[in-house]
């Protein structure tokens, strides 16, 4: 089984960093993409920010494309989602998701399996 639980959030500047954290248990069977960040606005659908992958570069929406970084650490069961030049139309519910069988399909919610509860980024 998988779970999953973020970290990191709060309240920033405009211009300002936050790094948010995904603590996971359980694995992906397979290399592709197995784990990615998505973020809520309050009325939103979700939107695919970033997701990681084993055997290609990570995948980034281009509304965070340069700004933001996905990385993990195998050892420590650790997903992080580097945030820089943090802007107000970040402001949003931030989640880790994590798939049984990693798809092609990052951008999309249903390829996911488990979500963590989120964390709140506001930015000001």
């Amino acid at each position: 089984h998988v779970q999953l639980v973020e970290s990191g959030g709060g309240s920033v500047q405009a211009g300002g960093s936050l790094r948010l954290s995904c603590q996971y248990s359980g694995t992906c069977v397979n290399s592709r993409y197995c784990m990615g960040w998505f973020r809520q606005a309050s009325g939103k659908e979700p939107e695919a920010l970033a997701s990681i992958s084993d055997v290609t570069a990570p995948r980034y929406a281009a509304s965070v494309q340069g700004r933001f970084t996905i990385s993990r650490s195998y050892d420590t069961r650790t997903l992080w989602l580097q945030m820089n030049s943090l802007r107000p139309e970040d402001t949003a519910m931030y989640y880790c998701a994590a798939a049984i069988y990693g798809r092609d399909r990052w951008w999309s919610a249903n390829a996911y399996d488990y979500w963590g509860q989120g964390t709140q980024v506001t930015v000001s």
